[in-house]
């Protein structure tokens, strides 16, 4: 009789057992663990700084909205922040180590000291898995964002172009004055469009990254090389210090010197001097993509037909290649390490979605560049862009000097150049940026 209990027991127990074996991958299972049962929503959470009405941001927000209506299984927690407050609110959550499962990271500093500090994990199995898309992306595209070997941590959504030269095609015409290629073309335009009362190079600089983002790094390169900007930048056989990028800086002030811009460029913002040159009121203007895609939003088709691009002219004896803009690959989606099995399938699922070639044909076709070979209908995008994206696609990418300088030194250059043109030096701002690079550096 005891013999029969306990069989019996041992029977219910292996019941029990059974039940919550089968039981295990119901609607218990923990957070990260796959899901197996396809009634069950998996919960990502995403966070970008497309909140704007241009466009590029609307577009970006409109390709989070599909994946979301076509993957009904993903709950989306998506967040659109205003650029001005991202970074900021990103690096609070990060320093409580409570990133979203997805985040819009730029190229630079930014990205390289989220995976310093251990906080992101690469993509590499998505953008290997689609080889086609990978091959297309232009050179250096995964560049800044491979900080292992053969390990990727963002797939670009944009790129930057920075230094790309407008130029009013009626105002040359009108004045008889050749699209400049080299320097000294470029000064005899400045000053005949000075002796006729227009302005050569409109120019807003209150934002003092302006003039080093748009100017100074594709010319400071005309004149000494990428090699030698990288050398100095790491502190390794060059120095701020040095004539050749005391001589790049002398190039800006003949700029100043020569009047090239309009009075009170330092006191006026980006968007104001778009403007101004739109309407006419200035010859060219050198500026980064985001002109392409505000200047479609805001001016007409008839001011912006008159509008062609090109490059900056060649400096005489300069070490740089002249044919190219500075930039790089724009920010993307990178992956927080905290986001494991299905949340992080549905992560990679949704990098694809917003970053894959028909996302990069779409955010392209919003006026936006793209570090993407993909064709684009002409029908869809402003003239401007048009000619621009074509531009960008023949020409070689130099670096943006605040994507590589620490914090410090990129305040320095920045507001360096606002002091050369209210009468500073170049080589008091050469040393100042030498110190502070060096800094950074030094342990």
């Amino acid at each position: 009789m005891k013999s029969i209990r306990k069989m019996s027991l041992m029977l219910l127990v292996m019941a029990f057992i059974l039940a919550a074996c089968g039981s295990s991958s119901g609607s218990n299972n923990k957070a990260g663990e796959e899901v197996t049962n396809k009634d069950e929503k998996v919960k990502l959470s995403i966070w970008h700084n497309f909140a704007g009405d241009d466009l590029r941001a609307k577009t970006v927000r409109g390709l989070i909205e599909k994946f979301a209506q076509d993957n009904p299984n993903i709950e989306l927690d998506a967040q659109a922040i205003p650029p001005d407050g991202y970074r900021q609110r990103l690096s609070t959550v990060a320093a409580g180590n409570e990133l979203p499962d997805l985040f819009f990271v730029y190229a630079g500093s930014h990205s390289t000291e989220l995976y310093k500090a251990g906080l992101l994990q690469p993509i590499t199995e998505v953008v290997d898995a689609n080889p086609e898309w990978k091959d297309n992306f232009l050179p250096g595209a995964f560049d800044p964002y491979t900080f292992e070997p053969d390990k990727i941590y963002t797939a670009p959504i944009g790129m930057s172009a920075t230094s790309i030269l407008y130029y009013n095609t009626s105002l040359f015409e009108k004045y008889s004055v050749k699209v400049p290629t080299t320097w000294d073309e470029l000064m005899t335009a400045v000053k005949v469009f000075n002796d006729n009362k227009i302005t050569p190079i409109a120019l807003g600089n209150k934002a003092p990254w302006v003039a080093q983002s748009t100017i100074i790094g594709s010319l400071a390169d005309r004149v000494t090389g990428t090699e030698w900007f990288k050398s100095a930048s790491a502190q390794k056989g060059a120095k701020f210090t040095d004539p050749e990028f005391i001589e790049a800086l002398g190039y800006f002030k003949q700029l100043v010197d020569n009047k090239a811009f309009q009075e009170g460029a330092n006191s006026i913002d980006n968007t104001q001097a778009e403007q101004y040159f739109i309407q006419g009121n200035a010859a060219m203007m050198v500026s980064g993509a985001w002109t392409l895609t505000n200047l479609a939003a805001s001016a007409s088709e008839e001011q912006m037909k008159v509008v062609d691009v090109t490059v900056l002219p060649s400096i005489p004896g300069g070490k740089g290649d002249p044919n190219t803009i500075s930039g790089g690959a724009g920010g993307g989606m990178a992956l927080s390490k905290r986001s494991e099995g299905a949340v992080k399938e549905a992560a990679l699922k949704l990098i694809y979605a917003v970053s894959g070639p028909e996302a990069q044909k779409a955010i392209a076709e919003s006026n936006s560049m793209v570090m993407y070979d993909t064709e684009i209908d002409q029908a869809k995008v402003s003239s401007l862009y048009y000619k621009a994206f074509n531009l960008v696609k023949k020409t070689n990418i130099t670096p943006v000097y605040d994507a590589y300088l620490s914090a410090e030194a990129g305040e320095v250059i920045n507001n360096g150049l606002q002091e050369i043109m209210v009468g500073g030096t170049p080589e008091s701002v050469a040393k100042k940026l030498q110190d502070a690079q060096a800094r950074s550096i030094t342990p």
